[in-house]
């Protein structure tokens, strides 16, 4: 079978999900502020699951066809982009500085979800008792955010969301409109994505892992990418930091967890011992930045270039594996 196809399937699904991602999240956003919801909810759940759908619908179509590893590689290289390509890149154009007291909470969550999420592969099995486990403790997480965000509603993210909202503004019938449709088509854009990305790997003999680590990760985690740099270019630091957090308690948490309950999934070892590895790495350094001790809490251009080196390192060495060059 010629790959031409899959190609174009592969490079339309993601341009699709990109553009119906930032219809969903933008539609969904505006349909809150209508229904009353405070802005810092907003930040901390709605944009948060917005962003993170791509990787949801993706890897649990995946994991109902049979292709743990696309799965599993979209959440996990999701993960690894969000910190190391996306903050290493907003970093560089302009050092992050964490304000939000509610992000600063939310940081050793992040670490602590990472951790669970990994001890929990140790068996080199994600069965549907873990999976569970993931979707109890993101029920559990959900539940104190939205706790929070009803009783915290002054913060400087909650500034940050309704500048958002405010260069976004629509009617309501708008707002509803673009839910329905951005939704739709990530459904659609994402069967496409899969397929082609499937048949891809199939026809080069690589894994569905790689493919989910490399190429369909970075695409699911392009919404991200570009709500993080539009953000920082308006000077709304706390918002561009939180897209990554809560994308990547999303990714860890319910990602994994709709997955594995779909289809429990086999590990390889190289998923525990490499990429939730650096996974987890890069959430204590995150977490570290958070917790420095000189009063200003932030990602520097170095930090930045730091990050964005060890992420071309990372695809390097996957885009070698490949080769068959190590």
């Amino acid at each position: 079978m010629s790959l031409t196809l899959p190609a174009i399937a592969l490079i339309c699904g993601l341009i699709l999900l990109v553009w119906s991602a930032d219809r969903f999240v933008v539609g969904a956003a505006a349909t809150a502020r209508y229904a009353g919801m405070p802005p810092l909810l907003i930040g901390m759940v709605v944009i948060g699951f917005g962003t993170s759908a791509p990787e949801m619908v993706v890897s649990a179509i995946s994991a109902a066809q049979g292709n743990p590893g696309l799965a599993l590689g979209n959440a996990y290289g999701s993960n690894i982009a969000n910190i190391a390509l996306i903050l290493g890149m907003t970093a560089l154009i302009s050092p992050i500085t964490v304000q939000s007291g509610v992000l600063r909470k939310e940081l050793p969550i992040l670490l602590a979800v990472t951790f669970l999420g990994a001890g929990l592969l140790l068996d080199l099995y994600l069965s549907r008792v873990d999976a569970l486990i993931l979707l109890l403790v993101f029920t559990l997480i959900m539940g104190w955010s939205i706790w929070l965000g009803l009783r915290q509603r002054q913060d400087s993210l909650s500034g940050d969301v309704d500048h958002m909202l405010e260069d976004n503004s629509m009617s309501l019938r708008a707002s509803l409109a673009w839910l329905l449709v951005g939704m739709s088509l990530l459904v659609v854009s994402s069967r496409i994505l899969v397929w082609g990305a499937v048949e891809i790997a199939r026809g080069f003999g690589v894994s569905d892992l790689i493919i989910g680590l490399t190429v369909v990760s970075i695409g699911t985690s392009l919404p991200e990418l570009a709500s993080s740099l539009v953000a920082i270019r308006k000077g709304e630091h706390d918002l561009a930091i939180g897209n990554v957090i809560g994308s990547n308690l999303f990714n860890t948490l319910a990602v994994v967890g709709i997955a594995g309950a779909i289809r429990p999934l086999e590990i390889g070892a190289e998923v525990l011992y490499r990429d939730c590895l650096l996974m987890g790495l890069l959430t204590l350094a995150l977490f570290l930045v958070r917790a420095g001790s000189d009063g200003q809490k932030q990602i520097s251009r170095v930090n930045g270039l730091l990050l964005l080196t060890i992420y071309l390192g990372y695809s390097g060495y996957l885009i070698s594996k490949v080769l068959g060059l190590l």
